[in-house]
């Protein structure tokens, strides 16, 4: 008798299956390698790949045609469009995943505790949910970033503190679901203490949509800051990011 597999390989391999995950994942891990080696494939080194840094002014070569030298040519100061496009990867990838990270772990803390525990806590939450959800979402940020000094760090607390509505509405749907089925109530039976049921029995099962949504919001989080460097608002020049190369 063969014995029961873990949900993790169960997951693993119903993955590996799909060629359009994996191929996502590959160029996903593809563009972090670029992004994280940035320094070392693009720099003034002459014996780097891409001997240009990302600030390296020449305005005898500004505003240059892609040629062998300057792959995606140079911007109005001179400056490789490559170079800046692989070092602004590092910029708004770290927005994007940060941003989402904070946004779902307040998203999922915030929906837990409504989901669990219900009555005036779930009502104080979906009334906070329905509050954020008023603004439109770029303004929101907008005025935050505006009100501190726009840096790096704004942006993703900016970004983190008013995009944690969906995964908080994903997490109380599912804890309002599961909180009274039996593996909960035997948990509960047991003795274990709440957190210990939320975190450990509960919160496991409310992943699925949860990560899914947190996929979409890394995405959102990376054209929210190319938004707000267009707009002069976002990474403070000269560092590149890939809104301020718009």
């Amino acid at each position: 008798m063969r014995p029961a597999e873990s949900v993790t390989a169960l997951t693993w391999q119903r993955f590996r299956r799909s060629k359009l995950a994996v191929g996502a994942l590959i160029y996903v891990a593809t563009v972090a390698l670029i992004a994280l080696l940035a320094p070392a494939i693009a720099s003034d080194r002459p014996s780097a790949p891409i001997p240009f840094g990302p600030n390296t002014v020449d305005i005898a070569h500004r505003l240059h045609p892609p040629d062998p030298e300057h792959q995606l040519g140079t911007d109005e100061l001179g400056r490789d469009v490559l170079a800046r496009v692989i070092h602004g990867a590092r910029v708004s990838l770290t927005v994007g995943f940060t941003a989402t990270a904070i946004a779902l772990i307040v998203g999922s803390l915030l929906g837990a505790l409504a989901g669990y525990y219900g009555g005036v806590l779930d009502w104080l939450v979906s009334r906070l949910i329905e509050v954020v959800l008023c603004f439109p979402f770029l303004f929101l940020v907008l005025g935050i970033v505006a009100l501190f000094r726009p840096s790096l760090f704004t942006i993703m607390i900016a970004l983190g503190l008013t995009s944690w509505t969906t995964e908080a509405r994903f997490v109380r749907g599912e804890f309002l679901r599961i909180r009274e089925m039996e593996f909960a109530l035997a948990a509960r039976a047991s003795g274990a203490r709440d957190w210990r049921i939320i975190v450990r029995h509960l919160l496991p099962n409310t992943l699925a949509p949860v990560l899914v949504s947190a996929s979409f919001g890394v995405a959102t989080a990376i054209l929210i800051e190319s938004a707000l460097s267009f707009l002069g608002m976002g990474v403070p020049i000269p560092t590149a990011s890939w809104g301020s190369i718009l």
